[in-house]
């Protein structure tokens, strides 16, 4: 070996030792450096339900004709339900020791009324300024607001829901003032001293968001934008892409730690929207505008549970059967302004014709004790229109399809053993207008029976007043 050689072969041994003394020292102080903690998330849930149901009782209700809220109908059923879930369903049930057994003959059992839109306690009875704290009417973004902290439970409207109307949950929303009107909440409809103790234990939270004429109204007359439906869109995507920043923000501090991002009560709630906790309720009238919606939705990664009124809906029910979009509608409330001036009667069933995810509400403290009726007026709207739905069906558009567009079909929404036995019997056929709720049990508890005074819902503020202390 030359002495070049060995100058190089020596050369190479040096550069190998200081390469590995430099990964020594490198993996040395990589063990030594502090593991990066991850951030501490804010409480995502501040304001807990404190529902506790009722005491019940194991109960039995036979010879009836069952709605099981998923399409089925039994005749001659009966239902058995304890410890405040459905325990079996079927022509043939044994009623355990000790039971109460109610014959219902002549009579329908049906789950609960779900009802995905309604402001009863934000815009409580009486209807008066002092009670109207539905519309936080100061921006076209208030995100920040929730219905929750608006909502008054001695409002009689909760009672006549229960006994006139059959609705065992409902979905109270911000107006529809502003572009995002701040969260909805689920509630159980249950007496109750406080908001808290009324709320669906965990129910999803919702988005209230606006198009069309009522933004652009609001705060087109103050000289502000929006005062188009273009500066609608244009206000809900520079919305969208602050709350796209803030959620990559805080994101990356609950992941790596390090100094906290700034709290934003408004991107809280966008925040969780775009990470799929908040469900989008958006109150949209025409065709073309929710078409608008549901690409921003895409563009910005959040998805629209219902769209809300959506008068127009039936326009365009394969795109919203696309997109895993239902549609929430009246049966013929159409016509009072000029974006609900194209609805027809059969909305309902054409949209359950083109396969879209579809139901009734009220959005009105009178509507919400007749939702029934509601469904058959579109029942026969649409059998006059050639599209054959059953009764029995057609009950999926009151209890199981809003549960799952709140996303609590999982517990609730149909007579199915272990859901919540949130329970009507009606006395006659539920699709006339000549019956009525004659019991009603919220997880298993009765609370209403037509022929017990004791059981018959009265409010607090009900109490002493002339005419009002009982339900009619």
């Amino acid at each position: 070996m030359n002495r070049r050689t060995l100058r190089l072969a020596a050369t190479l041994l040096a550069a190998s030792a200081l390469v590995a003394c430099g990964q020594k020292e490198e993996a040395k102080t990589a063990s030594a450096a502090p593991k990066k903690q991850p951030g501490k998330p804010y409480d995502r849930n501040p304001f807990p339900s404190t529902y506790r149901p009722y005491p019940g009782v194991p109960t039995l209700v036979r010879n009836v004709t069952v709605y099981d809220g998923e399409g089925g109908r039994i005749e001659n059923g009966q239902v058995l339900f304890a410890d405040g879930k459905i325990v079996a369903v079927g022509q043939s049930v044994d009623a355990p020791a000790g039971a109460t057994v109610i014959d219902g003959t002549g009579k329908w059992v049906t789950p609960g009324i779900i009802d995905i839109h309604s402001h009863l306690g934000d815009y409580p009875s009486p209807g008066v300024q002092a009670h109207s704290d539905g519309n936080e009417a100061t921006g076209p973004v208030t995100a920040d607001v929730w219905a929750e902290h608006s909502v008054w439970p001695q409002d009689p409207g909760f009672s006549r829901a229960l006994a006139n109307g059959g609705v065992t949950t409902l979905q109270i929303l911000p107006g529809s003032a502003n572009l995002m009107g701040g969260r909805s909440v689920v509630l159980k409809n249950v007496y109750a001293r406080t908001m808290q103790g009324m709320k669906f234990p965990g129910a999803p939270y919702g988005l209230k968001m606006a198009c069309g004429e009522n933004p652009k109204r609001v705060y087109g007359n103050k000289g502000r934008q929006p005062s188009t439906r273009m500066g609608n869109v244009a206000v809900d995507r520079a919305t969208w892409a602050q709350a796209s920043d803030y959620k990559r923000r805080w994101d990356k501090y609950e992941k790596d730690g390090g100094e906290p991002p700034a709290r934003n009560i408004a991107m809280d709630t966008l925040r969780g929207v775009l990470s799929g906790e908040i469900l989008v309720q958006n109150h949209c009238y025409r065709a073309d505008e929710m078409a608008i919606v549901m690409d921003m939705a895409k563009e910005f990664g959040y998805k629209v549970s219902a769209f809300h009124h959506a008068v127009e809906a039936y326009k365009i029910g394969d795109l919203l059967r696309a997109n895993g979009t239902c549609a929430a509608v009246w049966a013929d409330w159409y016509g009072f302004k000029m974006e609900s001036y194209d609805g027809i009667h059969e909305n309902l069933p054409l949209l359950h014709k083109a396969g879209a995810c579809v139901m009734i509400h009220s959005d009105d403290a009178n509507g919400i004790q007749r939702l029934n009726q509601e469904v058959a007026k579109a029942l026969t709207a649409g059998r006059r229109a050639g599209i054959d739905v059953s009764d029995e069906f057609a009950w999926t558009w009151l209890s199981l399809n809003p549960a799952k567009a709140l996303g609590i079909d999982k517990v609730t929404g149909s007579l199915r053993p272990g859901k919540m036995a949130d329970v009507v019997l009606w006395n006659g056929n539920p699709m006339s207008v000549y019956t009525r709720p004659e019991k009603v049990w919220v997880d298993g508890a009765m609370l209403y029976d037509m022929n017990n005074p004791r059981l018959r819902p009265v409010s607090d503020f009900e109490i002493g007043q002339p005419g009002m202390g009982d339900v009619k």
